[in-house]
């Protein structure tokens, strides 16, 4: 073995917690931070704990209050987003009510179905909307940290494509004649509000979590 090859070896994988249940989100993330050597944990990897209730009015707020009741409960660094469509039209809503827009038990197809509905009748030259996702970090010592990402588009008359979760279906980006659904999850992650994010969360983490 050389001394590199030692080196290497020796060097620490980092460690931080998903605060999320959503097993597409982790498996975004996971697809960026592996390749940085920063392992990244699901919840149902560890202890279980009472998650708080999303209760901030912003995406940042939420993120934070994700990320710190994880780490209290975990003792790891801890990573959360909160992430969501605004739509133009609808004041800027479903926001950070994204996930609950149909309902507390709303389904991604519930969620989906009633922006349709409630859009139905705007042209398509006016249905502007925007995904836009805050990424927070929170360290066991309180260090924080917090990255954004935001995608703008339009959206389509009808779902399209397979791929993706969400709103994916009926969201499409500036400059592309495909819905985020449409797209392999490479393409996706290249020009998405989470994978912005995350990129601009990687020197973070290799900053934070050695020092």
């Amino acid at each position: 073995m050389t001394q590199q090859d030692a080196t290497q070896q020796a060097a620490p994988v980092q460690t931080v917690v998903l605060a999320t249940r959503n097993a597409k989100k982790l498996t975004e993330l996971r697809r960026v931070l592996d390749a940085q050597g920063i392992e990244v944990l699901g919840l149902d990897q560890v202890a279980d704990y009472p998650e708080p209730a999303e209760t901030e009015t912003t995406f940042e707020g939420n993120a934070l209050l994700k990320a710190r009741a994880c780490t209290e409960a975990t003792g790891l660094p801890a990573l959360a987003d909160d992430s969501g469509l605004t739509v133009a039209v609808l004041g800027g809503m479903p926001g950070v009510r994204s996930a609950r827009w149909a309902g507390p038990d709303a389904t991604d197809a519930d969620n989906l179905a009633l922006v349709l509905r409630q859009i139905a009748d705007v042209p398509a030259d006016r249905r502007d909307a925007s995904f836009v996702c805050a990424l927070a970090l929170t360290l066991p010592d309180g260090r924080t940290a917090v990255t954004h990402g935001e995608v703008t588009g339009r959206l389509t008359m009808f779902a399209r494509g397979e791929n993706g979760f969400g709103y994916d279906p009926i969201f499409l980006p500036d400059g592309s004649d495909r819905t985020t659904a449409e797209m392999t999850p490479a393409e996706k992650d290249a020009i998405s509000h989470r994978g912005h994010a995350i990129r601009a969360m990687v020197p973070v983490l290799a900053d934070l979590l050695t020092r």
